[in-house]
């Protein structure tokens, strides 16, 4: 089946609620979007308030205080608010990697893969019913003399050691007590949690909502978004090559990828001309793909959207193609797009009305830089 990027991104713009913005709950948009990256809190609030009919804001942290969502290290070792049924199936395919025991993770973060054994049985039993500041989890620990040298590391904002806890389901965050993390058990913070399942159980699930939000796609850029290219290379490629029939081979303009059978139809459907979004920064819009996908963010203007410190600017999207950046100054929302482009003014003007009620503003100015 041969596709054009035109009627990827089409589809890629409904399926993600950007185009047609949900009437659904927070979960079912984090959900379809296979976690939100929270590492910014107000960055996954916006992301979900410019896919909603009616934003609601605060409505992501209201539901993570109800164990709806869960907020946890996950892809790619950075924080993500998920539902319980997708950490189920994307956290134990990224444990499967086993990456705390590789030598460069052993010499990065000074911790054996015994001793991080030794870490996650500790951590369970103390997080099983209780929710922990950092410092009392420390504290918790340091009655064995096992845990002493890893202090600094276990106090780092960054969570290094804490990521492998987090990836097997020992531990995830608890409601935040001002400006200080806690941590808890998913099974003590999530009612009817279903634990983690088995990898190769897990798999298809997890590819199919990958693919559901972010086809057409290929296994490399599934185990890119998720574990950093940590996974086995046929290890992955058996899980998708597992789905059968519930998954359709498409070539997009000479790049063979893969997209859930059941959308074929509404893919092949899809048209994205003269449409103009903005999204927010850190959002899952270019971090399924990656901000290395070419098709997507063309590769000269890549350090314009992934910047220093790991930081991801936010988008203006043209017919669905990351066209620019933007932010806000003083009240205005100065647009820059890649050489000077030209935006349609009128799709423009109703994307920047849109940021502004997701953000709870009266209205906002447009500029360009």
């Amino acid at each position: 089946m041969r596709i054009t990027w035109d009627q990827v991104f089409g589809w890629r713009l409904r399926r993600q609620y950007v185009s047609e913005p949900a009437t659904g709950s927070v979960p079912d948009i984090v959900g379809r979007l296979c976690g939100v990256q929270a590492q910014v809190t107000s960055s996954a609030e916006t992301a979900v308030a410019l896919r909603r009919h009616r934003p609601d804001p605060g409505a992501l942290v209201r539901e993570l205080a109800a164990g709806t969502l869960v907020k946890t290290w996950s892809m790619r070792g950075t924080l993500h608010a998920l539902t319980p049924a997708a950490a189920a199936v994307f956290l134990p395919l990224i444990a499967s990697a086993r990456i705390w025991e590789k030598p460069a993770w052993q010499r990065n973060f000074g911790a054996t893969p015994t001793e991080v054994v030794a870490l996650t049985e500790a951590v369970s039993r103390h997080l099983a019913d209780a929710v922990l500041t950092r410092e009392e989890l420390i504290d918790a620990l340091s009655a064995d003399s096992t845990f002493h040298r890893m202090g600094e590391q276990l106090r780092s904002g960054w969570g290094a050691l804490l990521k492998p806890l987090a990836w097997q389901g020992a531990l995830c965050h608890g409601p935040a007590q001002g400006n200080r993390a806690t941590f808890t058990s998913p099974a003590h913070l999530i009612p009817d949690w279903p634990g983690l399942l088995e990898p190769d159980i897990a798999a298809p699930a997890a590819i199919t909502a990958y693919l559901g939000a972010y086809g057409a796609a290929t296994p490399e850029s599934f185990d890119a978004w998720l574990t950093r290219a940590s996974l086995r290379k046929t290890t992955v490629r058996r899980w998708f090559a597992d789905l059968g029939d519930a998954m359709t081979e498409v070539e997009v303009e000479g790049r063979r990828a893969y997209i859930p059978t059941e959308h074929v139809d509404e893919l092949a459907a899809s048209t994205v001309k003269g449409s103009v979004y903005l999204l927010g920064a850190f959002d899952q819009y270019v971090l399924g793909p990656g901000t290395a996908d070419t098709a997507l963010l063309p590769a000269a203007h890549r350090s314009k959207v992934s910047r220093a410190a790991g930081w991801i600017a936010p988008l203006v999207l043209v017919d669905g193609r990351i066209a620019g950046t933007w932010e806000l100054t003083d009240g205005d929302l100065t647009v820059s797009t890649f050489d000077n482009a030209d935006i349609p003014a009128k799709p423009l003007d109703a994307a920047v009305a849109r940021v502004a009620v997701a953000l709870g503003l009266d209205a906002l100015a447009v500029r360009t830089a």
